[in-house]
C-alpha cells in the first residue's frame, strides 16, 4: 500500500472519531447530561483521533519522506472533515444539504486539486 493511500487511510479514521467526539453529543447525549459530561465524554472519543492523526501527518510528511507538503496535508485533512462530517450530518443527524453548502464543499475540493498541481511548475517542496 502506497504511503499516500496509507496517509488518507489514516486521516479517515482520525476524522471518523473527531466527527463523532464533536457532534455526536448532539444526537445520542441525553439532554440530561452536564456540559462537563458531554466535553469527558467527547475528550475519550477524541483521543483515537490523535492516535491516527499525528502518524499520519507524520507518514504523509515531506520532513520524513512522504509524499505531502504540510499545506497539501491540511488542505486533504479538510476535506475528509468536510466529507464526513456531511455525511454524519445527512445521515445520523439527518439534516439537509443547502445548495450553499454543496459549493462550499465544491470550492474544498477545489483547493485539494490546486495544492496538488505544486511542483508541476517548478516550485520546489
Amino acid at each position: 500500500m502506497s504511503t499516500a493511500l496509507q496517509t488518507i487511510l489514516l486521516l479517515v479514521g482520525s476524522n471518523l472519531f473527531m466527527i463523532i467526539a464533536w457532534y455526536g453529543h448532539l444526537k445520542f447525549a441525553p439532554a440530561s447530561w452536564s456540559p462537563l459530561l458531554i466535553i469527558a465524554v467527547a475528550w475519550l472519543i477524541a483521543l483515537p483521533e490523535y492516535i491516527l492523526q499525528v502518524p499520519a501527518n507524520r507518514l504523509g510528511s515531506n520532513y520524513f519522506g512522504g509524499p505531502f507538503t504540510t499545506a497539501q496535508l491540511k488542505i486533504i485533512q479538510e476535506v475528509i472533515n468536510i466529507l464526513i462530517f456531511t455525511g454524519f450530518t445527512v445521515f445520523v443527524l439527518k439534516d439537509r444539504l443547502r445548495t450553499t453548502d454543496i459549493i462550499a464543499l465544491a470550492l474544498i475540493v477545489a483547493a485539494v486539486a490546486v495544492s496538488s498541481l505544486g511542483g508541476r511548475f517548478g516550485e520546489r517542496h
